[in-house]
């Protein structure tokens, strides 16, 4: 008896440490910050994977400041973004519990939703655990036509705005400039109707680090007549929203390691306005995703053709600086950026590989089947969303398609506790690339990463370099 305290204790202290460290890493609802209260939730199987038909079990802990308390608590179980399939409530005695989920019959996940009320306060919690996920395969089906409309548009966009007309604006921005590195504001024409903006950083050669000198030297090799120094390019699509690029200044890891990076947003919404400018202009738009409605009953009007005609249009200026090594092009990106990486991957045979988080817009019909769990941004919650004609169109801007047509290396990482894009159209996504794949799973994260992941894709990025 002893010794299983002991071990029960040292499982606490880990979990405990763990905890601390994502608060300092990132803020999540699940884990509110500095908050005296803790969850502990730790399922029975280590990696929270089951095989269909295997029951699953959640030891459950609530702590304050650290101590577990004898507290009640009442659960739901329901699939990942359903509604619950079935409830109860349990005592936690010496502050814990074990609370069966049952399973799944088919692949999929199981959300265990907690609830507890302490001197009059609700607190909340949930955990995911996956069945057999490796054999989820989407809704949304692969049009016929599907590679023949995309060539059709980026070939008409080309045709509207050529590569010599596509720079609009490329202003110096001092505020950015460093010793290391140089930014740039870009205005760019995409197609006949849209503009985007970007920043654009370039490392300044005269003060390499040994690393970035490394990179340099392999891709000089390429043109030893040139002596342009010359570097790999990233594109960084965004996440969702209608928003300008907010922090610039972010991801300076890339650039100091040697890449030229893109960060682009995709409204045409010039990131140096002022605040009251910006607000003037996004009340333009329905809400804040908004724009992921419009035009929806129509593949030709829908608003995201023009956002991925822009995201290849952003790799044609790229391949047209002369400090290009001519022939490592990279996407990065998280949520809607990491759907919009994989996107961009697909459609431009150029982009020798693609790191993604948690990608959104990933099989976003499957709400319309009863029981299956669709991706962000959720069209199942507003009425009159999932029409056959919407669900047709949908069909040529899912990640789902794209997925399927990647042919560089891709590095996917995703967790299993996000509510904005679930996990179940992660490992959908996941399941479809055949293409060579790294993934980095991070069954606690919600929709967040952490530092360490984002340099951890960079350095796996740096070891794509050819």
């Amino acid at each position: 008896m002893k010794q299983l305290k002991c071990k029960w204790m040292m499982r606490l202290a880990m979990l405990f440490v763990a905890f601390n460290f994502s608060l300092l890493t990132s803020f999540a609802e699940n884990y509110p910050y500095r908050s005296d209260y803790l969850w502990l939730t730790v399922p029975d199987h280590a990696d929270w994977l089951y095989r269909t038909g295997e029951k699953a079990k959640v030891e459950v802990t609530f702590c304050k400041y650290g101590v577990p308390q004898d507290v009640e608590v009442s659960y739901e179980i329901g699939p990942d973004m359903l509604p619950a399939t079935s409830s109860g409530k349990v005592m936690l005695r010496n502050g814990r519990a074990v609370i069966d989920m049952g399973t799944m019959r088919k692949p999929g996940f199981l959300d265990l939703r907690l609830k507890a009320t302490v001197d009059g306060k609700q607190y909340e919690h949930h955990v995911k655990v996956g069945f057999s996920p490796e054999l989820l395969q989407p809704y949304t089906r692969n049009p016929s036509d599907f590679d023949a409309f995309w060539t059709a548009n980026l070939d008409q966009a080309r045709r509207d705005v050529s590569n010599e007309r596509m720079v609009v604006k490329c202003e110096r921005v001092d505020k950015y400039c460093t010793n290391e590195f140089d930014c740039y504001l870009l205005k760019l024409h995409t197609d006949r109707h849209h503009y985007i903006y970007g920043y654009l950083t370039k490392p300044k050669t005269s003060t390499l680090n040994p690393q970035s000198s490394t990179l340099n030297s392999q891709s000089s090799t390429l043109n030893p007549q040139s002596s342009t120094p010359k570097y790999p390019v990233v594109l960084c699509p965004p996440g969702a929203g209608i928003k300008t690029i907010k922090e610039p200044m972010a991801n300076t890891h890339y650039v100091k390691n040697g890449f030229i990076r893109l960060e682009i947003e995709i409204h045409g919404l010039n990131p140096e306005m002022t605040s009251e400018q910006f607000q003037e202009i996004s009340t333009a738009f329905s809400g804040e995703n908004g724009y992921l409605e419009n035009g929806l009953d129509n593949r030709d009007n829908y608003y995201m053709k023009h956002v991925y005609v822009a995201c290849v249009r952003a790799i044609d200026y790229l391949c047209s600086l002369p400090e290009w090594d001519g022939r490592n092009v990279f996407v990065q990106g998280g949520s809607q950026g990491g759907a919009l990486s994989l996107i961009t991957a697909a459609l431009d045979q150029r982009v020798t590989a693609c790191v993604a988080n948690h990608p959104a817009l990933s099989d976003m019909a499957a709400y319309a089947e009863p029981g299956r769990t669709g991706g962000y941004p959720h069209f199942n919650r507003e009425n009159q969303m999932l029409t056959p004609e919407k669900i047709q169109t949908l069909q040529y801007y899912d990640v789902v398609n794209f997925a399927r047509r990647i042919q560089c290396p891709v590095h996917l990482t995703w967790g299993y506790n996000d509510n904005v894009c679930p996990p179940t159209t992660s490992y959908t996504v996941w399941n479809l690339i055949s293409a060579p794949k790294v993934s980095l799973i991070t069954p606690v994260n919600e929709h967040w990463t952490t530092t360490d992941t984002s340099f951890t894709q960079m350095h796996w990025l740096k070891s794509q370099i050819r």
